[in-house]
C-alpha cells in the first residue's frame, strides 16, 4: 500500500506479530541474520514472509516466522506445525510436545521448566524436543532453582521452533516439501493476525 506521496507504508497493524517491517525485526533482533540471508527493505512482515517462500531458500521463511511470533506463540505453532505431521513422530516427541502444550496453556514457571528439564535431558534432539526447548528457553532461568539464574538469550525459542519445524520436513518426502512450508508460514501469519 502507498500514501499520498507514493511511499511504501505499513497497511496494518497486526495483533500478535512483534513487528510490523522485517527492518525493525532484523535491528532488534541480530541473530536473525544468521538464519536469513535476504536482506530486509521497509517492507511489511508478510510481504517479506511470502518473498522468501519465494526464494532459492523458502526454509528460511519459517525461521523468519519464528522470530516474528512472540514466544508463546511461537511455540505453539511450532506444537501445532509438528502435530500435522504426526506420522513423523515418535513416543517421545509426542511426550515432549505435550509439555510445551502444558506451558503453553499454563505459561508458569514450573510447566517451563518441566519442559526444558525433559527436553535436555532427551538423548537426541528430535522435533519435539526442539520445541519443548523453545518452550524452557521462553524465559526464566536456563539452570536449575538452586542456582544462581542464566536467563536464555532473546533468539533461543525462535531458533528451537525453527530447528523442530525444520527437522520434521526432513523426514518428510521431498515433494510435498514447498506445500508444507507454505501451509506452515499460512499457519503462523493467521496467528500473527490474530486468527484462531
Amino acid at each position: 500500500m502507498q500514501d499520498s506521496t507514493g511511499n511504501q507504508t505499513v497497511t496494518q497493524i497486526r495483533p500478535n506479530f512483534r513487528f510490523e517491517t522485517a527492518r525493525e525485526l532484523f535491528e532488534e533482533i541480530p541473530e536473525a541474520h544468521e538464519d536469513i540471508g535476504m536482506k530486509p527493505d521497509s517492507q511489511d512482515v508478510v510481504t517479506f514472509c511470502h518473498e522468501l517462500l519465494r526464494s532459492d531458500t523458502p526454509e528460511e521463511a519459517i525461521a523468519f516466522c519464528a522470530y516474528l511470533l512472540p514466544r508463546r506463540y511461537c511455540v505453539w505453532w511450532g506444537h501445532e506445525s509438528l502435530v500435522t505431521l504426526g506420522d513423523y513422530l515418535d513416543a517421545n516427541d509426542r511426550e515432549m510436545m505435550e509439555l510445551a502444550a502444558t506451558w503453553v496453556g499454563s505459561p508458569k514457571e514450573d510447566e517451563r521448566y518441566a519442559a526444558l528439564e525433559a527436553a535436555m535431558d532427551s538423548a537426541s534432539k528430535t522435533p519435539g524436543v526442539w520445541v519443548a526447548l523453545a518452550a524452557g528457553w521462553s524465559g526464566g532461568s536456563m539452570v536449575g532453582p538452586d542456582l544462581p539464574p542464566v536467563p536464555p538469550a532473546p533468539h533461543l525459542t525462535a531458533r528451537a521452533v525453527n530447528a523442530g519445524i525444520l527437522s520434521v520436513l526432513a523426514r518428510g518426502t521431498i515433494d510435498a516439501r514447498q506445500e508444507t512450508l507454505e501451509r506452515f508460514v499460512r499457519m503462523a501469519i493467521r496467528l500473527g493476525e490474530g486468527e484462531s
